[in-house]
């Protein structure tokens, strides 16, 4: 199984859309002292997350999540987790 997870800000207002296999993994390597994006903008809030079988599946989704303006992103998130 794989993921699709957004993660989001409080502190800085930003989103981070990714995918993974190993959800708790990635979401606390997030959150740790490592280096790179996720790092300058912690604490993240794991605001939604998308099943998907395969990791093509998860890519093309992410991948499309990636592209959607912070406004759409948004939206998204409100009406998939309605749908929950």
């Amino acid at each position: 199984m794989f993921f699709v997870y957004v993660l989001y800000s409080i502190s800085a207002d930003k989103y981070y859309v990714g995918q993974t296999n190993d959800l708790e993994a990635r979401f606390k390597h997030h959150n740790s002292n490592h280096k790179g994006f996720t790092n300058l903008y912690k604490p993240w809030e794991l605001i939604l997350v998308i099943q998907k079988t395969s990791r093509s599946e998860s890519m093309e989704l992410e991948k499309k999540l990636k592209n959607l303006s912070k406004t759409r992103l948004t939206e998204f998130v409100k009406k998939y987790k309605s749908k929950t």
